[in-house]
């Protein structure tokens, strides 16, 4: 390219943004897209949410399923993932002794999600341990499905986790689960474009994921997808408009989850510009790219923090993020100091009793911003300040 990528984007030119996982960030082009959905919004609103609105989200969702290989009338926009496990959970008809098999991995926000419709119905959300460093997909297998047992009525596990920043082997765990004959649940909001995703041949009855990360679209733009023989088992979180509607659609399904109160929706519009954008930029090239920039940097950053990467440096496990085990007490305060002292944005996360220190590279992102978070690190050790070796 013969121009600089970042000059796309409309990050402060003063931050190391090394966290695109938590929020992404939008290009211009998408979010000057984004405005123009606004805008005609606020010319004709009646006319936008009721009429055209309605069709505009019809040629997003074929655009989507297009993208991701599966039915449009199977999607419905959520404004996030916790939106969307949360439609489930509900909806899941949990009864006493009932177990969900999980992780001891996921997402806290859907840990909480699940811990609180357990507790209103009885039934058990069981968090398997899984041994880290991660070795091989068999061996994950194995380990994650001693935690099933007769009662398990659904199976749910991140694609990509958050804080550890690891790719599961979901394919084989939803062939498993459905050689068990349970529902599998995959929550896959780090997925869309981070990684490839066949929705088809992945066989999974749920799976969610947003586009306001690795696709780049405005924040609140997400999906939840649903295998049509199972849609009318999940009630819509909100009920409204869609429900027993005047004039119903040919899918209940939309009906129930698109169809509930006044909202704006612009950040789902922009999701064929989105797509458009990626191929124009030749994104799998620049993700590939990207990858490579983690991989070769982890066992660096791991041998700075006197630990050991949670898993091989290879693309089976890894993509365009990496969790630095390390060693602080006050993680809060040190995620802080590199914003405010080093201007550098990037998580600090807590998981149970570990610590992860996790960078994220995209596009604009190149090994000096790695430098100076290295550097950075590098300089808090030798001060035994916030962070100390292991």
């Amino acid at each position: 390219m013969s121009f600089d990528i970042r000059d796309l984007f409309l990050l402060r030119k003063d931050i190391t943004f090394l966290n695109f996982g938590s929020f992404g960030a939008c290009p211009k082009p998408i979010f000057e897209d984004y405005q123009k959905w606004q805008y005609e919004l606020e010319q004709e609103p009646v006319q936008f949410i009721t009429v055209n609105g309605l069709r505009y989200l019809e040629k997003s969702r074929e655009a989507l399923a297009s993208f991701l290989n599966c039915g449009a009338k199977d999607l419905a926009y959520v404004t996030n993932p916790s939106y969307a496990v949360n439609t489930i959970a509900k909806s899941l008809n949990l009864q006493q002794g009932d177990e969900v098999l999980t992780t001891n991995l996921e997402y806290g926000a859907c840990d909480k999600a699940w811990n609180y419709y357990c507790k209103k119905t009885g039934a058990k959300y069981v968090q398997q341990s899984i041994s880290l460093p991660l070795t091989t997909k068999e061996k994950f297998v194995e380990e994650f499905f001693k935690g099933f047992t007769t009662k398990t009525k659904l199976v749910f596990i991140s694609h990509i986790t958050s804080s550890t920043a690891l790719i599961f082997p979901v394919k084989e765990i939803v062939a498993e689960a459905k050689r068990r004959g349970v529902l599998v649940f995959v929550d896959g909001a780090h997925a869309p474009a981070h990684v490839d995703l066949d929705l088809t041949a992945l066989n999974a009855d749920i799976y969610t994921g947003a586009c306001h990360k690795w696709m780049m679209t405005p924040k609140g733009s997400s999906f939840l997808y649903v295998k049509k023989e199972l849609q009318e088992r999940f009630d819509p979180l909100v009920v409204s408009w869609g429900y027993e509607a005047f004039f119903p659609s040919d899918s209940k399904f939309l009906d129930w989850h698109q169809m509930n109160g006044t909202r704006d929706y612009s950040a789902f519009l922009t999701i064929p510009k989105a797509i458009e954008f990626m191929n124009q930029y030749n994104w799998k090239e620049v993700s590939a790219r990207c990858k490579k920039l983690v991989r070769d940097n982890a066992l660096r950053f791991c041998e700075l923090a006197g630990s050991q990467p949670l898993c091989p440096i290879s693309d089976e496990f890894l993509g365009q993020l990496f969790s630095i085990p390390i060693n602080t007490k006050e993680p809060e305060k040190l995620q802080r100091h590199l914003f405010e002292h080093d201007k550098i944005e990037i998580p600090v996360m807590r998981h149970g009793d570990k610590v992860y220190l996790r960078y994220s590279i995209n596009a604009f992102n190149s090994q000096h911003d790695l430098d100076v978070l290295y550097n950075a690190i590098s300089e808090l050790i030798q001060q035994n300040n916030l962070i100390s070796k292991f």
